[in-house]
């Protein structure tokens, strides 16, 4: 062996010269049928048929006689197969030859047969580079065996295998024979890829021949599919460059440690973190069950399928415990590693009925996870209650199932299926473990959304309920308004709109968002909605409702907490929180008050083409307390559109604010012919999507009333003034074609025109608006407000407002800068 470094030819080294020799093995292909399909150079040295004399002919027409009475008549189940064959060579001599065959698959997708046979042997398993002409003798070759074997086990204590400088076989330990389910006689003389028919094979002689070319050890990992086991296994293998005494290479050991199963544990936890990361990215049903599937397959399975039972759709929670008998379930997510997922018979969101004995049907009823093998018995079983089922599993080749029931705090939400068809190997019990615990984390993760599905349509019944079903009708403004619930998991939040019909023709305009989301910021929202209107009633300021909101919104988080108050900071104002804008227009001045509690600004598009945002104090968030708000009043031209929106309208993820706003004002710098058509146009605009969170949006086109529908006099402090005022509205009345008016305004003028001059300080004004209706106000410098009581027998007075409010629609008083007004309202009769 020594001879084996020296140089060879071109002063290479000798072992280079034959590194592959392609010519030191005889390697022919025969098909199913039995014919040749490939003959190697090496085949031709051996029988000394040239190719195109053996290719395309019966490969049986090369043997000497028939096979021995060992060799298997019949190879149809085998994946390999080695011995001697006696055969005949060109010449018309004998010779016996070890032959090593393996079945190898094709491309599936082709026609034909889907697998050939490989088969191989060695000219001369002792040839190989040791001996080159100028190496060592054949006389020294034992000897040379015997110190390569020396210095090559010597490196190594696993399953061990040492090739030459030529990549062929010399030796194999005891273990490697057992693991490759061949002696070391039928393995020597061969290289790795033909002892072993597999991808993997050449990867790891390619990593044998940089061994060779660099001196220095390879490692890697290889998945192979060995014959004789039952599934693929991994190893992990080390190539040494072996040396002798001199340090000239003479071989590689290749050493090998069987990993499958810590391969496997580290595939199980991976595939556990994926599940952790990938399954309940949302809150909607149908995603979380396919991302089960979409983790499931391929790392577990080939097929899986996600059913769940339809009493999960309503409302109720489902029943508990275990499912008997037929069970119907309705398919929701289904993947496959076949493109389309060919294999389903039931298509998404149809239901199917499982019947006794199937895996589905039998986990539910056990309440537990399990593994079925698919036996021919138990697809003819199928087969009576589902055909067509029974046909995928036969065509598609389903051999192992593992069923798993979907449990979540303590209700049966349904079943997760998962098969086998491609990969050999069937499910073992580690298999059911990791199943049982992507399936109870995806079952959780369905709860949650079921809950979350319920919750958000309750939540959107409550909100719906309490948000305005209808605009009212007034002369103030046009209006149209649109509300866009939460997507995704954001859930339906607390905003909230409405449009308040005031005394004396004017109108309130609200917009509000309740901190949070769910049914208790829908709750809250309709107790602050409540609130704006009963405030708005008694005709307060702006500014002052805001105050009095700000209290009520301090008052519910003591309520709704479990303190009595006195720990209640600004720090605590989030857990029951809101903004709040609100406008007071009147048609009459054009003037519009409007104050704001940590609301955007509304903007403002003037027929001019103009838009602005109104600078309007921001103000404190309701609930901070302690906090003024201040109102700005300004004056606005007819026709002017307002748009009070919430935050959801212009805070996009992704998305500054001031591009929401700079959108926001050139829709309105451009309004579509109507105000609804204006409303889908700033959505589509700014929310081309579904959006992240609430949004509520009021559009207000402003109108004025003409000065022949409103008439004021001043009304001296004298009691002779009264008949005075009646005449002035009994006229005015006539000029409005309002005769039928005539007998109340009398009664209304002279009752509320004389508590004015009887109990109030001048100046005193008289007031009548001709709209939808009619309205009479009487204005006073006094603070004091009247009200109803019920007058005794002998009282002079305290029966003319309980009449006023009894003939009128409605009446009221509301405070203003410089005293107040008593208004009273009557409706008319509609135009003919």
């Amino acid at each position: 062996m020594a001879g084996s470094g020296t140089a060879g030819r071109g002063g290479r080294p000798a072992w280079r010269e034959d590194l592959v020799d392609e010519t030191a093995t005889a390697r022919v292909t025969v098909d199913a049928q039995g014919v040749v399909t490939g003959w190697s150079e090496g085949a031709r040295r051996l029988l000394g048929y040239e190719s195109s004399e053996v290719v395309g002919r019966p490969a049986a027409l090369l043997l000497a006689e028939d096979p021995p009475a060992g060799t298997p008549r019949d190879l149809a189940g085998l994946r390999r197969w080695s011995g001697t064959a006696a055969l005949r060579h060109r010449d018309g001599h004998r010779i016996d030859v070890a032959l090593l065959a393996h079945r190898r698959k094709l491309n599936r997708n082709q026609e034909g047969p889907d697998s050939e046979w490989f088969l191989v042997s060695a000219l001369d398993p002792l040839v190989s580079a040791l001996d080159a002409p100028d190496g060592p003798s054949r006389s020294s070759r034992s000897s040379g065996d015997d110190a390569l074997v020396m210095w090559g086990f010597a490196q190594s204590t696993c399953t061990l295998a040492l090739y030459d400088t030529g990549l062929r076989l010399r030796r194999a330990n005891a273990d490697m024979e057992r693991v490759m389910g061949l002696s070391e006689d039928a393995m020597r003389g061969l290289r790795l890829p033909e002892i072993v028919a597999d991808p993997q094979a050449e990867l790891t002689e390619e990593c044998m021949r940089r061994a060779l070319e660099t001196g220095e050890e390879q490692q890697l990992e290889v998945s192979v599919g060995l014959a004789g086991h039952d599934r693929v296994t991994v190893w992990a293998t080390s190539l040494v460059p072996v040396r002798d005494a001199g340090g000239v290479l003479q071989g590689v050991l290749l050493s090998a440690h069987d990993v499958t199963d810590q391969h496997l544990a580290r595939q199980r936890l991976a595939l556990l973190n994926d599940a952790s990361v990938r399954i309940g990215s949302t809150l909607d049903l149908a995603r979380t069950a396919q991302e089960l599937a979409d983790v499931a397959v391929p790392a577990l399975a080939d097929f899986a399928t996600v059913d769940l039972l339809p009493s999960i759709e309503g409302s109720q929670d489902p029943r508990s415990g275990p499912v008997s008998g037929t069970v119907t379930l309705r398919r929701v997510a289904c993947q496959s590693v076949l493109p389309g997922c060919p294999e389903a018979v039931i298509e998404p969101g149809a239901l199917a009925a499982y019947p006794h004995g199937s895996p589905a049907a039998e986990c539910l009823a056990a309440g537990r996870p399990l593994i079925r093998q698919v036996t021919a018995a138990a697809v003819a079983r199928w087969e009576s209650a589902d055909g067509d089922r029974a046909e995928r599993v036969r065509r598609y080749g389903f051999h192992s199932v593992l069923a798993v029931p979907m449990q979540a705090r303590g209700i049966t939400l349904g079943v997760a299926a998962f098969s086998r068809h491609r990969r050999p190997e069937p499910f073992v019990e580690d298999d059911l473990l990791l199943a049982g615990e992507i399936t109870a984390r995806a079952a959780v993760c369905i709860d949650n959304a079921r809950r979350y599905t319920t919750e958000r349509s309750t939540s959107l019944t409550l909100q719906s309920s309490l948000l305005p079903q209808r605009l009212p009708r007034q002369a103030a403004v046009d209006v149209a308004s649109r509300y866009l619930p939460a997507s995704g998991q954001s859930g339906v939040g607390g905003d909230w709109f409405d449009v308040i019909p005031l005394s004396g023709a004017r109108v309130a305009l609200v917009v509000g968002d309740v901190v949070g989301h769910g049914i208790q910021a829908s709750a809250t929202m309709g107790r602050l909605r409540t609130a704006v209107r009963t405030l708005a009633d008694v005709d307060l300021p702006p500014d002052e409702l805001l105050t009095h909101l700000d209290d009520l919104v301090s008052r519910l988080y003591v309520d709704d907490g479990d303190g009595d108050g006195s720990t209640y900071s600004t720090a605590d104002a989030g857990a029951i929180g809101a903004t709040c804008l609100y406008a007071v227009y009147d048609p009459v001045s054009r003037r519009c008050a409007v104050a704001r509690a940590g609301h955007p600004a509304p903007a403002l598009a003037t027929p001019d083409g103009g838009v602005e945002l109104l600078d309007i104090p921001a103000g404190p968030p309701l609930g901070l307390g302690g906090l003024p708000f201040e109102a700005v009043e300004l004056e606005l031209p007819e026709g002017s559109l307002l748009a009070l929106y919430t935050d959801g309208l212009i805070e996009v993820r992704g998305r500054d604010v001031d591009e929401g706003i700079a959108t926001l004002r050139e829709v309105l710098a451009h309004p579509a012919a109507s105000l609804e058509s204006t409303c889908d146009a700033v959505l589509h605009s700014l929310l081309p999507g579904r959006p992240i969170d609430d949004v509520a949006l009021l559009l207000a086109r402003t109108r004025a009333l003409d000065t022949d529908q409103v008439a004021t006099w001043d009304v001296p402090a004298d009691p002779a003034a009264v008949a005075q005022a009646r005449k002035l509205a009994c006229r005015q009345l006539a000029e409005w074609g309002l005769d039928e008016a005539v007998f109340v305004t009398e009664l209304v003028v002279s009752e509320l025109v004389t508590n004015a001059i009887r109990y109030a300080a001048p100046p005193i004004r008289l007031r009548l608006i001709h709209d939808r209706t009619l309205i009479c106000e009487v204005s006073d410098a006094s603070t004091t407000s009247p009200h109803l009581r019920r007058a005794r027998t002998y009282d002079e007075g305290g029966r003319g407002l309980l009449l006023v409010a009894q003939l009128t629609q409605a009446w009221g008083t509301r405070q203003t800068h410089g005293g107040k007004t008593i208004w009273a309202e009557q409706t008319l009769p509609a135009p003919v």
